[in-house]
């Protein structure tokens, strides 16, 4: 059976329910040096309960577009939206992880879990919590600190913070990027099961190609800097995606493909099918 990964316009894509609304987001940092130009009229949509990866050039500003969807950065210009809701400031249904898993490390696993509860001023949710470590194989290790954890371990313990007051938008910067290569395959499979469990809206921000394909259902590349969305490839690929996937020889083409149009701006706009 082959199994089609299809590059669309931005015009082209299926209706579907909006979840997240960027309009004409532009953000200019001031310094002393003068202004930087970091987005430029970004305009796009991500759709309940996607998994939409967001790629760039270095400093295109792929991680400033993410930190104005969590409401961390005011744009200077344009709107993003959750539902009716102009987000301006962080919102309790917008949870986000950092490349750093930065856990206090004055607190233990559990207590580095429940920190986002104690700022709601809210009970934890102990089975939800429970079942998310479970999930992620860290039950037993509540009491440990995070010196005493592994880097991935610690991004274990992150992604269940995140995911235990059930945001319905959770906003991933480079989550892997700091882990060895192996690791990293490790936590793709994982949130590429928590996202096939739980239909988490999503939208990730790495710097590899390989992962944005194997992990997205679209994924956006951005310009280099002032960033614009320069070109939204639809990945049809039944999931759950083994990660061996990645050594197909097609799957290497459409990573190429990708990379010229980030390097050079260009690329072949073919189809290609995975076999």
């Amino acid at each position: 059976m082959n199994l089609k990964v299809e590059k669309k316009a931005v015009s082209a894509a299926k209706p579907c329910a909006v979840k997240m609304a960027i309009r004409d987001a532009t953000k200019y940092y001031h310094t002393r040096s003068g202004a930087v130009h970091a987005l430029d009229s970004v305009s796009l949509d991500v759709r309940e309960s996607e998994f939409l990866c967001i790629l760039g050039p270095s400093g295109c500003g792929k991680t400033t577009l993410l930190w104005s969807m969590a409401g961390l950065h005011p744009l200077s210009s344009g709107e993003i939206r959750l539902g009716d809701e102009v987000i301006t400031k962080p919102n309790p249904e917008i949870a986000m992880i950092f490349q750093d898993a930065n856990l206090l490390p004055w607190r233990n696993l559990a207590k580095n879990i429940e920190l986002p509860f104690e700022l709601k001023r809210q009970p934890p949710d102990r089975k939800m919590i429970n079942k998310l470590l479970d999930r992620v194989s860290l039950t037993g290790f509540e009491n440990k600190f995070p010196r005493e954890l592994s880097g991935g371990m610690q991004q274990r313990a992150s992604i269940v913070r995140s995911l235990a007051v059930s945001p319905s938008v959770l906003l991933m910067d480079e989550p892997f990027g700091a882990l060895d290569a192996f690791t990293r395959d490790e936590m793709n499979l994982l949130i590429q099961e928590i996202w096939m469990e739980t239909r988490k809206t999503i939208a990730f921000v790495t710097h590899s190609i390989s992962e944005a394909i194997f992990l997205a259902d679209r994924v956006a590349v951005m310009s280099a800097r002032p960033g614009r969305i320069a070109e939204i490839y639809d990945i049809d690929i039944p999931r759950p995606r083994p990660v061996e996937i990645q050594t197909q020889p097609d799957f290497i083409k459409r990573v190429l493909q990708i990379k010229s149009r980030i390097e050079h701006g260009k690329g072949p706009a073919t189809g290609l099918a995975i076999t």
